[in-house]
């Protein structure tokens, strides 16, 4: 299991077999095994297989075509309205509009979705994970017409391999692993840590394409600007109001 996952690649390319529903319930069953806080599974899983929908859903996800092409998309939703509903049914009445709630039902949420990738990836399916979800949740919300209390945390596109790509780049262990107490980094060790992806081509690659001195220059001005990075905080904020959150 450990050679496994050590070994695991995200996949972007699926071959145009679909995926046995009975499978999928299988590997959906696995996930919801996993840990949730204070076992209130506080979480809803949303499968898409139309492609009208995946075609309604791609923009939200900046148009990667993974979502259209991926014969099943997954996504991921916090959701206390279930809960809520259980609870005020049985005469007791929720406290759970509030950022922590919101935390709680992510979490659990995120948990569930890595396990649902590594069952499918077990079973030698692909899977790609989208960061995109929260950036667009006003939208995934109207489009999957989620409820109150309910939030789109996390994406996952889900089809067998039509491609064997090669595997990302990871920092070491010891950039990540700290000892009893978090120890902060000096200069040096953050240029040892770093040193291996920015010396990779495909880093050197996306430095000369997008103009840039450093691949961390990359990051912030390309990829992950300060200020897209704001109105998205400001977007999903909005949301949490909206959704009974905050």
């Amino acid at each position: 299991m450990l050679n496994y996952l050590n070994n695991r690649k995200t996949i972007r390319k699926y071959t145009k077999e679909d995926i046995d529903q009975n499978l999928l319930n299988e590997m959906i069953t696995a996930a919801c095994q996993a840990s949730t806080t204070g076992n209130m599974q506080v979480y809803s899983i949303i499968e898409t297989r139309d492609q009208k929908m995946k075609e309604k859903l791609a923009p939200c996800h900046f148009n990667q075509s993974m979502v259209t092409e991926a014969p099943v998309v997954l996504t991921f939703c916090a959701d206390f309205n279930r809960f809520n509903k259980w609870c005020r049914q049985r005469r007791a009445e929720p406290g759970f509009d509030n950022f922590l709630s919101f935390m709680t039902a992510a979490i659990d949420a995120i948990i569930a979705a890595q396990t649902l990738c590594v069952a499918a990836e077990a079973k030698g399916l692909g899977i790609c994970y989208l960061g995109t979800t929260t950036y667009m949740a006003e939208k995934i919300i109207e489009i999957l017409e989620l409820p109150e209390s309910v939030v789109p945390v996390t994406t996952v596109t889900l089809g067998w391999p039509a491609e064997d790509p090669e595997q990302l780049d990871r920092l070491p262990l010891k950039a990540v692993m700290h000892r009893e107490k978090y120890c902060n980094y000096s200069e040096q060790e953050i240029d040892m840590y770093y040193s291996e992806k920015e010396a990779r081509e495909d880093s050197k690659q996306f430095i000369e394409e997008n103009k840039k001195e450093t691949l961390a220059q990359v990051f912030t001005d390309i990829r992950y600007r300060k200020e897209d990075n704001e109105t998205f905080s400001k977007l999903l904020l909005k949301v949490l109001k909206t959704q009974g959150y905050m």
